[in-house]
């Protein structure tokens, strides 16, 4: 494939802070109202220890008025009781020194301001001083603990049963012309930002900002671009952050380097607010050590360093964490015929090495999407070769992960079949994108034979039919942009035909 947290969005008329007595002391929590549309808000709290002693943790409790509930949130956990909303810490934010702070945000459906605050059962506006009286107060209602902990970042809207999936050049230009957030197409069920990239090969330190100005002067601004992500998720649409790329090599050596790129990509969810990741580790980035034979087994440090962080992230955010990858296929269904340097040595040590990565993550991974281009001749089940460009290589390719196989021709060491609502596949949007194009026609030849078992040409699926197969994920939306919308415009209906 060719060449992201808490909400800090101001309204363009200015956010509405609630402002604390005068006489605060000790842990505070202020509320900020960060955007407004009518018909619901975004707010954000921030919790400041201003006493002597360490917070160890807080909880943040206030009611809104009937006919407002509480919908997206992040780094905080959420229970309810009627119009009681209680917000605590997560693992990583709820121990404050004095003087430090830690925000949580939340989007709200309806109208109204949060009321009676209290922070760990005290008035949010800190403690008065002991000659003034305390205020009358009506404990708040007790909240039962969560059967299961809520995520940190919740389901929200369910993917559809058929996603169109697309990358958004959001930190580079090239010739397909930079594209604000706000004006992707509603169509884009997944938005992909194109990418994070790391300090250094083996740093394990990812960045994402926006593109510059001066090679993309209709960038818009950070506040712009935030609140047009939150746009999109309240119409249901999940946005990632991309890791990686043709540029963005991502070498995992060493458990510094793991525990490195758990919280720089924390940092870029965090601060945008967004669903989850997606994994483009391409070039170099992954290949096994020699001896490493197993796919289920893993010992090559930047494999199991990779796995190791992203079960971290999903750990840290819960079972609404939206996780893709996009290997190619060289690094997946090649591994059929070859895996790492092989028993003697000698072979790529990069062939079939996504393998063990998805192997680990399977009951983890929402889709899969191979990018089924820039790829040469690769075999397929029916021990063929099949060359990219036409509907029998997406076919011969996604056949592969639904109906599972021996790695390395070895019967008894068998890559087990994904779900199928885990498999799409990727195809180019335009020529200008990538190698291996295929017209609209051919795509949906293959969908409707993988879906349905019809129309499969040279190619017969041993998977049979799947009629949960994903979708469609393509490099990219800016090019699909450039050449008048006909990637989406064309497959958006066809896919939402097959359900």
């Amino acid at each position: 494939m060719l060449l992201t947290a808490a909400a800090t969005l101001l309204a363009t008329s200015g956010a509405v802070v609630v402002a604390l007595p005068a006489f605060a002391a000790g842990p505070t929590a202020t509320f900020t109202r960060t955007a407004d549309w009518g018909s619901g808000w975004e707010g954000r709290y921030t919790v400041t220890n201003g006493g002597t002693s360490t917070l160890a943790s807080w909880s943040v409790a206030f009611d809104l008025p009937a006919g407002s509930t509480v919908g997206t949130y992040w780094d905080a956990l959420l229970t309810s009781v009627g119009q009681r909303y209680t917000f605590t810490n997560r693992s990583w934010n709820g121990n404050l020194a004095p003087g430090a702070s830690a925000s949580f945000g939340f989007v709200v459906t309806g109208a109204g301001t949060p009321a009676n605050c209290t922070l760990n059962g005290a008035s949010c506006g800190g403690t008065a001083p002991p000659s003034t009286p305390p205020p009358p107060s009506t404990p708040p209602p007790s909240t039962p603990p969560p059967t299961t902990p809520p995520p940190t970042v919740p389901p929200g809207a369910a993917l559809p049963k058929r996603a169109l999936i697309g990358y958004l050049h959001a930190s580079f230009a090239n010739g397909s012309g930079y594209l604000r957030m706000a004006d992707v197409p509603a169509s884009w069920d997944i938005v992909n930002l194109a990418f994070g990239e790391p300090t250094s090969v083996t740093s394990g330190d990812i960045r994402f900002q926006l593109c510059p100005v001066s090679e993309c002067p209709g960038v818009e601004t950070e506040a712009a671009f935030t609140a047009a992500i939150r746009a999109k998720q309240r119409q249901g649409k999940k946005v990632l952050i991309s890791i990686g790329g043709q540029n963005g090599q991502v070498q995992l050596t060493s458990t510094a380097a793991r525990d490195r790129f758990v919280s720089s990509v924390s940092a870029i969810i965090d601060r945008y607010g967004l669903d989850g990741l997606d994994i483009d580790f391409e070039g170099h980035s992954l290949s096994l050590n020699t001896g490493d034979t197993d796919f289920r087994n893993p010992t090559t440090p930047v494999i199991v360093n990779l796995i190791s962080a992203i079960r971290a992230l999903k750990q840290r955010y819960g079972s609404g964490f939206v996780l893709t990858m996009a290997p190619e296929t060289f690094f997946v269904q090649l591994g059929y015929q070859y895996y790492g340097s092989g028993p003697w040595g000698g072979q790529d040590p990069r062939a079939g090495s996504y393998l063990p990565v998805i192997h680990a993550l399977r009951n983890d991974i929402t889709v899969l999407h191979v990018q089924d281009y820039n790829s040469g001749p690769i075999m397929g089940l029916d021990n063929q070769y099949h060359t990219m460009g036409g509907a029998d290589f997406h076919i011969a390719m996604t056949d592969m992960l639904l109906a599972g196989f021996p790695v390395a021709g070895n019967a008894g060491n068998v890559f087990p079949p994904l779900r199928e609502e885990q498999v799409a596949f990727g195809t180019p949007a335009a020529t200008s994108a990538g190698n291996g194009h295929v017209a609209p026609a051919g795509v949906q030849q293959a969908v409707t034979c993988l879906v349905r078992g019809t129309s499969c040409g040279g190619y017969a699926p041993r998977s049979g039919t799947n009629p949960n197969f994903r979708g469609l994920m393509t490099w990219s939306i800016n090019w699909d942009r450039y050449y008048g919308w006909e990637f989406s415009n064309a497959h958006e209906p066809f896919l939402n035909s097959l359900s």
